[in-house]
């Protein structure tokens, strides 16, 4: 049975451009005048067709602009199309935007509600589902403070945690594989695969080729708004990979930077002085942290950093090899370590959160970043105030040191 089917369709826009010698214009009413009058047309898909059958997961690659996400938008009723018929069959949900209906004063309890009703949920569903969808996102230490001081690792894992607990006939999915660490990552892919397997009927948009290739049984190459191949998804992805290099070499590393980072952040594990892995210290305690990395485009002068976030978002402090030698990546996997004598934190919960960047960038400007884990800091040495600063002491009388 066909639950989707996209009958000749396409989508055009209107670009309105303001002619030279009307920029001078003051008046708002002019320039209103001005750009009525002067437009052009964009068609973002032409005579696109195609169906997909009952319990089948479809995806969808191509480059930026392609026309990708308006297929999903189109489907949605985001938008309406310019020319064309598409049949929908069953009771569909898009996981378009993660969290985009989420508000920040309110806690991540009540976020669960308000953005699973949004989906098309029932309140009763949601309560029945409320413990797992917690557990699922991993934030459960979290879930009643406001989502407002989440870290946005642990604000996008809520969202996905929420949609994937949707039980829609069809289910709509548009890059939300972008959320949390690796291990997480996985866990997404094995709920989508879950639902494929139970019958749900999924489209799948995404730059992540892997992904796209382990869920997806067919897949489309969108290229300037129309089918450029359609078939096995292993055969259609070395389509694209075709296509990349016939692009100029600016335009292709645009592509492949859209397409996958050129490294990624695999996990961070924290280790006590006894070299186990853990999550529960003291006060005053060694640490050592890992990342590893899975490089697979070189980086120059490359920056690994690990960074303490409170429960309410704010950084307290973090580890960078910017002040060291300098690293360049080479393709292929990468073990950083960092050495803390002692901890220096504050009893209490810390989101632990690792980025690449390069020297001289921005702090924000990641390569990319990824949440690794909740630091639980407990009591050792003696704290008060922010955080355990280590220091000596001795006491003096008039006559020299008595200890």
């Amino acid at each position: 049975m066909v639950n989707l089917t996209f009958d000749r369709v396409s989508k055009k826009y209107k670009i309105y451009t303001e002619p030279q010698e009307q920029k001078s214009r003051s008046s708002l009413v002019n320039k209103l005048r001005a750009l009525r009058g002067h437009s052009r047309e964009f068609w973002a898909l032409k005579d696109i067709s195609f169906t997909v059958e009952r319990g089948e997961a479809l995806g969808i690659i191509g480059l930026n602009g392609a026309g990708k996400s308006t297929i999903l938008k189109l489907l949605y009723n985001i938008t309406t199309p310019s020319k064309g018929e598409i049949r929908i069959r069953g009771k569909l949900s898009a996981l378009i935007e993660v969290s985009s209906g989420f508000h920040p004063e309110l806690t991540g309890r009540e976020n669960v509600y308000l953005n699973g009703s949004l989906l098309g949920m029932t309140r009763r569903e949601i309560r029945n589902k409320l413990d797992s969808i917690v557990e699922f996102s991993g934030v459960g230490a979290f879930i009643d403070s406001p989502v407002k001081r989440y870290s946005s690792g642990m604000y996008l894992r809520l969202g996905f945690a929420i949609a994937a607990h949707l039980d829609p006939d069809i289910l709509l999915l548009d890059e939300v594989l972008a959320v949390g660490d690796a291990a997480f990552q996985a866990k997404c892919i094995k709920r989508i695969a879950q639902l494929r397997n139970e019958g749900t009927t999924i489209v799948f948009v995404s730059h992540n080729l892997g992904a796209v290739e382990s869920l997806c049984d067919r897949t489309l190459l969108i290229k300037e708004g129309q089918i450029y191949k359609s078939g096995a998804t292993r055969d259609v992805i070395s389509a694209y990979e075709d296509l990349l290099l016939r692009l100029s070499p600016t335009a292709r590393a645009m592509a492949e930077s859209s397409a996958s980072p050129a490294a990624e952040i695999v996990s961070i594990n924290l280790f006590n002085s006894q070299g186990s892995r853990t999550t529960m210290f003291a006060t005053g305690e060694a640490m050592s942290i890992q990342v590893e990395l899975m490089v697979h485009r070189p980086i120059k002068d490359a920056v690994v950093e690990v960074y303490f976030n409170s429960v309410f978002g704010n950084l307290h402090t973090h580890f960078s090899t910017e002040t060291g030698n300098r690293i360049d990546l080479e393709p292929g996997p990468m073990l950083v370590e960092f050495s803390c004598p002692e901890i220096t934190l504050e009893v209490a919960a810390f989101d632990v959160e690792g980025s690449i960047r390069q020297r001289g960038t921005s702090i924000g400007d990641f390569i990319d970043r990824k949440h690794g884990a909740v630091l639980n800091v407990g009591r050792g040495k003696p704290v008060h105030g922010v955080f355990y600063t280590p220091h000596e002491w001795k006491v003096l009388n008039r006559d020299g040191p008595s200890c």
